[in-house]
Formats: C-alpha cells, sequence, structure tokens
C-alpha cells in the first residue's frame, strides 16, 4: 500500500515501497459555488479539515478544497480542479494561507478539461495525481488502498470504474484523529440520485453497479457523498440516501443495465479535446513545434 506523505517525504522513505515512492516523486513531464467553509464533527466541535465544494458552471463541474488547517504548514488537496477555475481556486488557497501539494483526479475526464497541468505551471511542487488503472500520466499513480496524507489527515483510495476503466472514489480517512461522518468524492461513479454514463472510455455498467455497491454502499450510511458533478442544483447526499432513493442503483443489476442501455445520451462535445489532454493530467505544451 502507498502513502503519499505531505511532507518531508525523505524522511518517511521507510514507511514506502521504494519502487512506488520514486514513482510518485518523479515529475511526468465563472462563478464560484462554496459550501461548509469548516467542516465539523458529529460532536460539533470543529475538526481538523477544511473545506471548500468549488462549482465550475459550463460542465457542472464540482471542484473540492481540502486542508489541515491545525498544522502550521496547513497542507491542502484540490480535487477535481478545472481549467477554467485555476485562477480562482489559487487565489482563494491563497487568501486561505494554504500550502497546496496534491492535485487529485477521479478520472480521466470528457466534458472539460483538468485544472491539474495549469496549477502545476504556476505551483510547480504541486504533484499531479491519477489512478494507474487510467492509464494517464501523473506525478502519483494510485491504486486501490493508497492513502493520501495531508498533514494529519488522509484519503484512501477506492477502485470504482465502471463510468470509465479508471475512476477512483477518494474517502476520508477512518480513525480517532479523522474527520467523523466521512466523506467520499466519487467522481462520476456515484451522482446525488443518478451515475455517470457507462457508454465510452472502457465504461461497464455491470462494473459500475458493482463498484458503487461493494465500494461505496459499503462505507457508513451517514459518508457524506461529494459528486464530480450535479445538473440540478444538488451539493451533496449520503450514502444512506443513495441507497434508498438513487433511482438507477437501487435497482437490481439486471434493471440497472437494461436503463444504462438506453440512456441514448448524445456524443460529449468535449470528448476530443479533452480525453487527450486529460490523459497527460492536462499537461500540454503551449507553444508546440511546427510540423514539417
Amino acid at each position: 500500500m502507498l502513502k503519499l506523505l505531505s511532507l518531508n517525504p525523505i524522511s518517511n522513505l521507510t514507511h514506502l515501497g521504494f519502487s512506488r515512492f520514486l514513482n510518485c516523486n518523479k515529475i511526468i513531464t465563472g462563478k464560484s459555488r462554496m459550501a461548509s467553509s469548516l467542516y465539523t464533527t458529529s460532536c460539533g466541535q470543529a475538526s481538523k479539515l477544511l473545506f471548500r465544494q468549488l462549482f465550475e458552471k459550463e460542465s457542472c463541474t464540482y471542484t473540492y478544497l481540502l486542508a489541515d488547517a491545525s498544522h502550521p504548514q496547513k497542507p491542502a488537496v484540490l480535487i477535481d480542479p478545472v481549467d477554467k477555475t485555476v485562477e480562482r481556486d489559487l487565489a482563494l488557497i491563497k487568501d486561505l494561507g494554504l500550502k497546496l501539494i496534491y492535485a487529485l483526479n477521479t478520472h480521466v475526464h470528457a466534458d472539460h478539461v483538468t485544472g491539474t497541468g495549469l496549477i502545476k505551471s504556476k505551483v510547480p511542487d504541486v504533484k499531479s495525481v491519477i489512478s494507474r488503472a487510467s492509464n494517464g500520466k501523473a506525478d502519483c499513480l494510485v491504486e486501490p488502498g493508497d492513502e493520501i496524507f495531508f498533514g494529519d489527515l488522509f484519503l484512501e483510495v477506492r477502485s470504482t470504474p465502471g463510468h470509465t476503466l479508471g475512476c477512483v472514489t477518494y474517502v476520508t480517512g477512518d480513525g480517532p484523529k479523522q474527520p467523523q461522518p466521512r466523506m467520499a468524492f466519487t467522481g462520476d461513479a456515484l451522482l446525488i440520485r443518478g451515475c455517470g454514463r457507462t457508454d465510452f472510455q472502457g465504461g461497464s455498467s455491470v462494473q459500475l453497479y458493482k463498484s458503487v455497491h461493494s465500494q461505496i454502499f459499503t462505507l457508513p450510511k451517514d459518508t457524506l457523498v461529494c459528486p464530480a458533478h450535479d445538473y440540478k442544483g444538488f451539493t451533496v447526499s449520503t450514502v444512506g440516501e443513495e441507497m434508498q432513493y438513487n433511482a438507477r442503483l437501487t435497482k437490481d443489476e439486471e434493471t440497472f443495465t437494461k436503463i444504462m442501455e438506453n440512456l441514448n445520451l448524445p456524443y460529449p462535445k468535449m470528448i476530443d479535446i479533452a480525453v487527450p489532454a486529460n490523459m497527460v493530467c492536462g499537461l500540454q505544451d503551449p507553444n508546440p513545434s511546427a510540423s514539417i
């Protein structure tokens, strides 16, 4: 199991598989809507987790900012940044006095270009993260069971393919020093009262059904569901709510598969631009050499 450590990684070398450690540290080359300024525990005491939910209106994408507010350096991670809102996100991080260390992608998106590459061009020390199963390029290629630390807090990596081959869900840690209730950043695998499509990028309805039921619906029912998108104005749900009210995933597997096969959705308008860019975490040559 890989543990991505937020600060002074060399001093923690003995906690890592050596080859995975080297891989992680090798560089491979609108208007916002915010919620929940400070995450609180169920007992009402302020926890260490500073949390922001940010919105990009064109693709209806949620970006999530998490930080260990009690740590001296306030290390932070950004989940699913969008290229068009990078300036906004970095300005907020600066205003809050945070140190951004990881920019995470839940999967290779098809409806927008990730902001990871642009962030790295402005804050070179930030590490890009995506799943190894995505076949994408990033500084850190994570696998199921890996833990991504920022200060004393961490995110657990869970494999949730089906929308795409390489989808993962990032779940806040379980333990006495971790914030409660837990939070699941589900990407497009599980949306509020819905789920992502399964008809491209190695998608599979059967696989998505199994992923959600085995990796997300097994979390505590009060776990907050924080999706990558919403198109109806919802911001957050819970595992318990989705187990009871999700119009697709409450069905049996056969019915779910038939529903997904008959969605008849249009070809994503950004896919031919977004997917190639996102396979390299948004890193693109701004001045490509002229062809001869």
